[in-house]
């Protein structure tokens, strides 16, 4: 979705609302489309004092599968973003957005912050025990009996020392 801000840059308003909704359902995020529902965008471009800004924040639930006990689970984010978005550039400053013919590419923008705010550890809770390395029981659900003291073949050596 392109944004047109050329009024902004223009002088001929100060302000342009931003309150959409961007579909990234074919999107992938290591290995899995976590964005079943739309991605809400709400904020502002403003221009003030010859410098147009954007405030906004991405509002969504991130749906993913538990890295340690591969469980379903769903989170809701909400991503602040602010970025000085400018027509050309001097030198290569990654501060600023540039804009072409005086569009700004709201898609791009929105994923790369999401991107940015997810954890590289998708958990379903912190305390997550995980599955057991033996039989792949959930551990959350309980302990599974299996005897966990089984020692690495290339350590077995030093048992012999005590």
């Amino acid at each position: 979705m392109f944004v047109q801000c050329r009024s902004l840059f223009m002088g001929e308003t100060t302000r342009l609302p931003l309150d959409t909704e961007l579909d990234f359902t074919q999107v992938e995020f290591q290995g899995i489309t976590p964005f079943p529902q739309p991605v809400r965008v709400v904020g502002e471009i403003t221009a003030r004092a010859g410098v147009v800004k954007l405030s906004a924040r991405a509002v969504f639930t991130f749906h993913g599968r538990c890295d340690r006990c591969l469980a379903p689970f769903e989170r809701a984010y909400d991503v602040p973003m602010e970025h000085i978005l400018v027509t050309s550039l001097e030198n290569e400053d990654s501060d600023y957005v540039l804009l072409e013919d005086y569009r700004l590419a709201l898609d791009d923008l929105v994923q790369a912050a999401i991107f940015l705010e997810l954890p590289y550890k998708s958990l379903c809770r912190e305390d997550c025990h995980g599955l057991c390395p033996q039989c792949g029981k959930d551990l959350n659900e309980g302990p599974c009996g299996c005897q966990h003291k089984t020692v690495d073949p290339r350590l077995e050596i030093l048992s012999q020392l005590l």
